[in-house]
């Protein structure tokens, strides 16, 4: 609702204004407090309209959701963090063990060649 007030706690409050306050203050207080809350719309609504023309049209194509401090969990960046440095780590562990089954590949191929070219000129001669 309003200020993180519910239902139960906004009745709370209105029973407290009326005892407090009392019936023949009631409504005056109660059209100060609209008059202060229209003041406060029209407050904020200016100032969202100065910072949209100092600032130009890329604040209106902002993600503001992507700024939003409450997204940040701590234990998920570290998390992540640390994943992608072991994850780097492992990447370039097995880079150099598939270049060198490659080479193994290479070799293997190169010994097989040369001993079937070597029975090949046994079986000739």
């Amino acid at each position: 609702m309003f200020l993180g007030i519910n239902g139960s706690e906004f009745l709370v409050l209105a029973i407290l204004a009326v005892v407090i306050l009392g019936p023949e203050k009631l409504p005056e207080y109660a059209s100060k407090l609209a008059r202060l809350v229209k003041e406060l719309r029209r407050m904020a609504t200016g100032a969202k309209e100065q910072i949209r023309e100092e600032m130009g049209d890329d604040i209106a194509d902002m993600d503001w959701k992507k700024l939003d401090p409450r997204q940040y969990d701590p234990r998920r960046i570290i998390k992540d963090a640390l994943l992608d440095d072991f994850q780097e780590a492992v990447d370039l562990a097995k880079q150099p063990a598939i270049e060198q089954g490659l080479a193994d590949q290479d070799e293997t191929l190169q010994l097989e060649k040369s001993k079937e070219s070597a029975e090949s000129a046994k079986v000739v001669n």
